[in-house]
């Protein structure tokens, strides 16, 4: 009769646990971890895996800094060059408070690279001296340099210098389009509520560039203003005589809430007209006669046409994108890469 050996048995046991066991808690396991992986993906969507980041991704190149922008500085009457990126950041600082939000400051970015681009491919532009590109001023863009940055910022120059070069890097190249071609990308601090159609102010209509509501502008410190013209002061810039004839409520509104036209000493004039004979920061404005003055109140400042920098801002802190900033003020157009334009502008140094 035939006598199993202990170590044997033993030996045989401890092969069976060791092929087994494992393999049935693997199956039992694996089929909660299943189940446990479907709900999660149910609530929150695919599971993210950290893809490595190739060298080609990592290292690419600025579309900006391809190209050199020619600025003329109108204080020192002379020629400065920046890589695009460098000069964006200028106008940014020279444009729109680096305390904005930085979807603000990135809607605000498109816009100053748009302009850039739309005017270097425009045949009608303006010559300057010294063969400059841009001038530093609000004839086109402000423009401020780093050392003049650093002066104006002082111990605030680095994170403000940080958070608006990041503005320029993540918007990196992308314009405003309409119909696949960079659009007139106006801009201004502070509407009275509203933006302007472009043809109540310049008379010419672009289809992007239409009155819609801005009620976040409110809080800028321009919204109300108020300004005091002695009487002959008034006449003498408007070319009325008070005496034959006072001051009429305005003949017309635009779309926009400012005012269209408006009779004054017996002479129509637009409100434009009155807005820049006057130096008034908005044509929405109330004239007053009080005395030998006239007391003038306005509400917003700028032209009114395009984005808003306080309704941008307005924007921002309700969690808006700047690419739905962007859609909101200029109607109906698309962001784009602007490399076929930026070559255009290089091929035309």
């Amino acid at each position: 009769m035939f006598k199993p050996n202990l170590f044997l048995l033993l030996g045989g046991t401890l092969f069976i646990v060791i092929l087994i066991v494992p393999t049935i808690l693997v199956v039992l396991f694996s089929g909660v971890n299943t189940k446990e992986l479907l709900a999660e993906n149910s609530r929150s969507g695919p599971i993210e895996t950290t893809q490595p980041v190739s060298d080609e991704t990592s290292v690419k190149p600025s579309i900006d800094s391809s190209v050199e922008v020619t600025v003329y500085r109108s204080g020192k009457k002379t020629i400065e060059k920046f890589p695009l990126d460098q000069y964006l950041i200028g106008v940014i600082a020279g444009e729109m408070p680096a305390e904005f939000k930085s979807e603000a400051l990135k809607a605000q970015v498109l816009t100053a690279r748009t302009y850039y681009i739309k005017r270097m491919l425009s045949p009608n532009k303006e010559k300057l001296p010294q063969e400059a590109q841009v001038i530093d001023t609000v004839d086109n863009q402000v423009f401020i340099n780093k050392e003049e940055r650093k002066e104006k910022w002082g111990s605030d120059y680095q994170w403000k210098e940080n958070k608006i070069s990041k503005a320029v890097k993540e918007t990196d190249g992308q314009i405003i389009t309409y119909n696949d071609s960079p659009i007139e990308a106006t801009f201004f601090s502070t509407s009275n509520g509203y933006t302007e159609n472009a043809e109540d102010y310049w008379n010419n209509a672009l289809p992007y560039l239409k009155s819609v509501k801005s009620s976040w502008d409110k809080i800028s410190p321009s919204y109300m203003n108020e300004k005091t013209i002695p009487v002959e002061e008034f006449e003498r810039r408007l070319g009325v005589n008070l005496k034959k004839s006072s001051i009429s409520d305005p003949i017309a509104w635009t779309e926009g809430k400012r005012v269209k036209k408006i009779e004054i000493g017996g002479k129509v004039l637009t409100g434009k007209e009155v807005r820049e004979r006057l130096n008034l920061k908005s044509s929405d404005f109330n004239l007053s006669i009080k005395g030998k003055n006239i007391v003038i109140k306005t509400k917003g400042s700028g032209h009114g046409v395009g984005l808003s920098q306080y309704g941008a801002n307005g924007m921002a802190n309700e969690g808006k994108k700047y690419e739905e900033i962007i859609k909101y003020y200029y109607q109906n157009v698309e962001i784009a890469f602007g490399d076929e334009f930026l070559n255009k502008v290089m091929a035309k140094r």
